[in-house]
């Protein structure tokens, strides 16, 4: 999906990590690195915290039990077994597994927040992860069992337990496969985890950052397919440009969002034959008004439906949303998230930032603004086929007879279906359940969260996919095709080039497919920037 540079190594510091970044290590396989400033500093942390712990120093987790079985003291001689109980035993994720691309960018959230060098593992951890990146080494890590708090203990155990020879790795092609197989046929020999090095593996938001990394830089994608889907449909419905002027935006509201939505779709119809201006509108209304009475009737609408007119603000608030989650997230990447934290010269943090709340609000955030993106795309779509609403344009867009035929009203039931559907997908960072003996007394749910967004974000893949299509018939049912703009005709013919027009009721649901597919891969984009558009 990704349409990133891959040429370049991603270096990993602890501080400068970004979504893109992820995304080129995760989906198109990036080598990564880690930066000898960032192994110095893990190197000299470890050596300092060592040496505390060898003085006699308590901390947590290293010194004691864990969680509620803090108050339980546990001699530093132990250490490597205690740091391999730990693993093994909050080993227990379930469900289905990660995609290798999710896997790949979680395994890359835990390595940077390692590599800020707060968390005192050597560098040989740090390094292994990078190691599994490069040589393809993808952890089978389970979607489900993560209470976001403390981090995603769950998930970040099936990583860790991997850098010990055991649990399993995604085989080429799907499944799994024991680790050791595939370490041995690498020459890979397993780690012992020292001090807090366990603890350290496993106790941090990676997994909901990693995943939500892929979630917000995708939603972003699909925010601006969405502004090309609506393009295509504003012209096919020949709609006014008066809603997308700068001045609207720029001046008068200038929330950012709104003004990017905007700039785009003037991008997108800059060249069209089909677009009215208000000018256009108002000189119609005024001749009609010259040569009749004082009230009448007239075929002249000076303002069309919100789904027409609303588009910049409705989703420009979508984006808006999608950029906070994008600072959200990629503050969480360049974070120390674990417990207890060590900083040079100073008394050990005991502290929370496991906690996965600030991520946990942000996905949630984006799933209710994906929805409405799905939702407002919905509404064109019905635009179009409802006669007494597509200004013209025959019922369902049937191109024979109507009522032998129903053209596109069977293709509309998964679209208004999936709207429902993303409207039940509630808030989990909310949903608050102690556990682990009420130690953990409230937890962010963070992981639900961002596996929330992305169900939503596939659902509004099929949505979209529903609009771009009746939007190509309805172009052709009106016969504007020769008036498209540049950019809007790169879209009607990517649609065109893998499904004809509709002449006669036809297998539909294979095509919905072969759309929606389009999307996931953001051909849209690729197809109006090979016609000169690119958006911001």
């Amino acid at each position: 999906m990704s349409r990133l540079d891959t040429t370049a190594t991603v270096a990993f510091d602890g501080d400068n990590l970004s979504i893109p970044d992820v995304r080129r290590v995760a989906e198109d396989r990036a080598r990564c690195e880690v930066a000898p400033a960032a192994l110095e500093r893990v190197a000299k942390s470890r050596a300092q915290f060592e040496a505390m712990v060898n003085a006699g120093t308590p901390v947590y987790g290293v010194t004691t039990g864990y969680g509620e079985m803090i108050y339980m003291l546990v001699d530093p001689s132990n250490e490597v077994e205690l740091q391999t109980n730990l693993v093994r035993s909050h080993s227990a994720g379930v469900g289905p597994l990660f995609a290798e691309d999710e896997a790949r960018a979680i395994v890359s959230a835990r390595l940077n927040a390692l590599a800020k060098g707060h968390s005192a593992v050597r560098p040989d951890i740090v390094e292994r992860l990078a190691l599994y990146l490069n040589l393809g080494i993808v952890p089978a890590i389970p979607e489900q069992g993560s209470l976001g708090a403390s981090g995603d203990l769950a998930p970040l155990s099936h990583i860790a337990t991997t850098v010990i020879g055991e649990g399993y790795v995604l085989r080429e092609g799907g499944g799994k496969v024991p680790t050791g197989t595939v370490l041995r046929e690498h020459g890979i020999e397993p780690l012992e985890l020292r001090f807090k090095e366990g603890l350290a593996l496993i106790n941090g938001t990676s997994g909901m950052t990693g995943l939500g990394a892929l979630v917000v830089g995708r939603a972003l994608e699909q925010v601006r397919q969405a502004e090309i889907a609506t393009a295509l449909v504003v012209e096919a419905l020949r709609g006014s440009t008066g809603p997308f002027m700068p001045e609207g935006h720029d001046i008068a509201r200038p929330h950012p969002g709104q003004i990017d939505t905007a700039a785009n779709l003037r991008r997108l119809m800059a060249d069209s034959g089909l677009t009215v201006a208000h000018s256009e509108l108002r000189g119609q209304v005024q001749a009609v008004k010259e040569a009749g009475t004082s009230v009448q009737r007239t075929d002249v609408y000076m303002q069309k439906a919100y789904s027409m007119r609303a588009i910049p603000q409705v989703l420009g608030a979508v984006r808006d949303t999608l950029y906070h989650a994008r600072t959200k997230v990629e503050t969480e990447l360049n974070s120390a998230n674990d417990n207890p934290l060590f900083f040079e010269g100073m008394e050990i943090f005991h502290g929370a930032n496991f906690h996965g709340q600030p991520v946990a609000f942000a996905m949630d955030f984006v799933t209710i603004a994906l929805t409405q993106l799905g939702v407002l795309s919905e509404r064109r779509t019905n635009r179009m086929l409802n006669r007494h609403l597509s200004y013209g344009l025959p019922e369902f867009l049937v191109t024979g007879d109507p009522g032998l035929n129903s053209g596109f009203a069977g293709a509309q039931y998964p679209a208004t279906a999936l709207v429902a559907e993303n409207r039940t997908i509630g808030p989990a960072s909310t949903q608050s359940i102690p556990s682990n003996g009420d130690n953990q007394d409230i937890v962010s749910m963070g992981l639900i969260a961002a596996r929330n967004a992305r169900r939503v974000l596939r659902n509004n893949e099929t949505i979209l996919a529903v609009e771009l299509l009746a939007a190509a018939q309805a172009v052709d049912v009106a016969g504007r095709r020769d008036g498209l703009g540049s950019a809007s005709r790169a879209a009607y013919e990517l649609i065109r080039g893998a499904v004809p027009p509709l002449d006669h009721d036809r297998y539909m649901a294979d095509e919905i497919e072969e759309v929606a597919g389009m999307v996931a891969r953001g051909d849209f984009l690729t197809a109006v920037a090979g016609a000169g558009t690119v958006l911001s």
